[in-house]
């Protein structure tokens, strides 16, 4: 495709960047020890922990989101702790196979790709753990591989009342979707510099509540870069540990600004919009959406299958080639299956409505053809 036709990046990660955020991550190398960069710091944690809903900090790590999900797991628990893992699409089973990789009894409550984490059944298994075994929950708030929001309020809640620590992948639903880390009695928190948050990958952000730092405390399991008390020690002087991705912190100090400049909860009711003109485009153009139910349908992604006849895939390739648009394919047991269109961080509503014209002119083309 020729690069003369700018490129509609839909995706729910990474995301497109505002031009002020490419202009910013343009800008000088500083030093990571110097009071220019604890400025720099101290601007973006207090930015985060307004998107975070939260008065604790929020740790800086460098690495991607799986990057938070892993070092959560180092700092948390010793060698044969037992977690209950909720899967419903590829990044709940990811987040219980990393678990059992670092040793730990692995318990999953699992559920068709797709269909929200029931809250009825999560209680009656933790009010079943009289002893206590089960010392956190792993909970994906928005499954993006299946385009599914469970319902976080209710099962903190519920978590809550058991004890455990609720260990939240909130990656793709910060800012787009309503997270409040105090309120909820969140434990644990993660996000990530490349979904709603309109900056490049490279930055895990995990923000822990005093009952999650009084497990930290006492765990076992090794850990070395990833360390939350080193990181810690650092980030009370403005710092990180090890060399940071400067840059993104450029970027992130203007996107926050710009974030904030228009409003959490305007940015939600922006992302709640795209959600629903993605479903009605697609639901007029006869296509059936993988989230039926509208309460249960994620605000960072909309997948959505194919007509009979036609494969997902190449749909999203002939797009790709004539129009310039990437859409999300389907992730592992949906690969083929299914295509994503994200609308997450940087988009806006007539981007939506250029992708659903392109759709149905693609879906005319290939029918034809």
């Amino acid at each position: 495709m020729s690069q003369i036709l700018p490129q509609y990046l839909m995706l729910p990660g990474p995301t497109p960047l505002p031009q002020a955020v490419l202009q910013a991550l343009s800008g000088p190398m500083i030093n990571h020890r110097g009071p220019e960069f604890a400025e720099l710091f101290r601007e973006i944690e207090a930015g985060l922990k307004w998107v975070f809903q939260t008065q604790h900090r929020v740790l800086m790590l460098t690495g991607s989101g799986t990057t938070g999900m892993e070092a959560a797991l180092t700092n948390l628990f010793s060698p044969g702790d037992k977690v209950l893992a909720l899967s419903n699409g590829s990044f709940g089973e990811r987040f219980g196979q990393m678990a059992e990789i670092y040793g730990l009894e692995v318990e999953r409550l699992a559920y068709e790709w797709g269909e929200i984490v029931s809250p009825q059944a999560l209680s009656a298994r933790l009010e079943a753990d009289t002893q206590k075994q089960i010392k956190a929950v792993l909970v994906v708030h928005n499954e993006t591989s299946a385009g599914v929001l469970n319902p976080l309020r209710e099962l903190s809640e519920i978590i809550s009342r058991h004890g455990a620590l609720s260990i939240v992948d909130a990656i793709s639903s910060l800012t787009s979707t309503p997270v409040q880390m105090d309120e909820w009695q969140l434990d644990v928190v993660l996000g990530a510099s490349q979904k709603g948050l309109m900056v490049p990958p490279g930055l895990a952000f995990v923000a822990l509540s005093p009952k999650a730092w009084v497990a930290h405390r006492s765990a076992e399991l090794p850990r070395f870069s990833l360390d939350f008390s080193v990181t810690l020690e650092y980030a009370e002087q403005g710092w990180t540990p090890w060399t940071p991705p400067i840059s993104i912190f450029h970027g992130l100090r203007v996107a926050l600004a710009m974030m904030r400049e228009e409003g959490l909860e305007a940015i939600q009711a922006r992302h709640l919009l795209l959600r629903n003109t993605a479903r009605e485009g697609l639901e007029q153009l006869g296509l059936r959406l993988m989230i039926e139910n509208p309460d249960h349908a994620s605000c960072s992604v909309t997948p959505v299958y194919p007509p009979e006849g036609l494969s997902a895939d190449l749909i999203r390739s002939h797009l790709h080639q004539h129009y310039n648009m990437v859409l999300g394919g389907g992730q592992r047991k949906l690969t083929g299956q299914i295509f994503r269109i994200g609308h997450l961080g940087y988009q806006f509503q007539p981007t939506i409505w250029a992708v659903l014209q392109a759709l149905e002119a693609a879906l005319s083309q290939l029918q034809k053809s």
